[in-house]
């Protein structure tokens, strides 16, 4: 289908591809049309020469989740569209080769905190806050805590989804559901730099890694290392890792051309 952005801005900003919600009027709700507009969004960034993805947003809130305006009379079919589109593009984001960074500046929570879960890395000002609040009313958040269940403990997120109250930038560091929390006029900086540690060496290699990390996450341990074990293999014997072999016991600097 053809998407019209309105409500996402995309732009390339030096060696990233930022992605940002524009829709502070609507608290960068995440509607129907507003997923659409970010699987696209994503889609252009992979296909970009970009070596990292920030994901972004504009306004007093970062992301505010589902909009309940939406879900107000709607059909079953209505809502299963909504939800499954939602889990189509948290399938994107850590689908897509580069490393994708959450540049989070205010409150995420419902589907928005998912979002945030959802990308591989995350750094947030100390204003930002996460909550999980269908807990304290009449629909629980099944879907956010998937993701959330994913990056923190159980009892964490337990904790989160039965209470729904919102924790800090801070307490969020401590529990693993973002990498980094920096004063809030640092932000910017903080995100480039963790993209920029993030996307060091060979291009192939780490899209090779995010995809096998995603893809063994959930395996047993047995299962887990079979598999890694055989993606390693055939990893080791290709085009950038002996150029990074040679690399290193040369002591020289790598030249990475891998691209398939």
């Amino acid at each position: 289908m053809e998407v019209t952005m309105k409500n996402v801005q995309t732009e390339s900003v030096g060696s990233n591809f930022v992605i940002t919600l524009i829709n502070p009027a609507k608290r960068n709700a995440l509607s129907l049309q507003v997923l659409h507009e970010l699987i696209e969004a994503f889609g252009e960034a992979q296909k970009s020469d970009a070596l990292g993805i920030v994901l972004a947003a504009q306004g007093p809130v970062f992301s505010a989740g589902h909009n309940f305006a939406d879900m107000a009379g709607a059909t079953k079919e209505d809502a299963e569209l909504l939800f499954q589109t939602c889990a189509k593009l948290m399938q994107v984001i850590q689908s897509v080769p580069q490393p994708v960074c959450a540049s989070v500046h205010a409150l995420a929570t419902a589907a928005g905190c998912q979002l945030v879960s959802t990308c591989d890395l995350a750094v947030a000002a100390e204003s930002a806050s996460f909550a999980l609040p269908g807990g304290k009313g009449g629909l629980f958040c099944h879907t956010p805590l998937v993701a959330v269940a994913r990056s923190i403990s159980q009892k964490r997120a337990a904790e989160m989804a039965f209470t729904g109250d919102a924790i800090s930038a801070q307490t969020a560091y401590e529990w693993g559901l973002i990498n980094q929390v920096v004063p809030d006029d640092q932000l910017d900086n903080a995100v480039t730099e963790m993209l920029r540690r993030a996307t060091r060496g060979s291009r192939w290699s780490r899209a090779l890694g995010k995809r096998t990390f995603y893809e063994q996450i959930t395996m047993s341990q047995v299962d887990a290392y079979e598999f890694a074990s055989a993606i390693m293999a055939d990893a080791a014997v290709g085009v950038d890792a002996q150029e990074g072999i040679d690399a290193f016991l040369n002591k020289r600097d790598a030249r990475f051309t891998q691209e398939s």
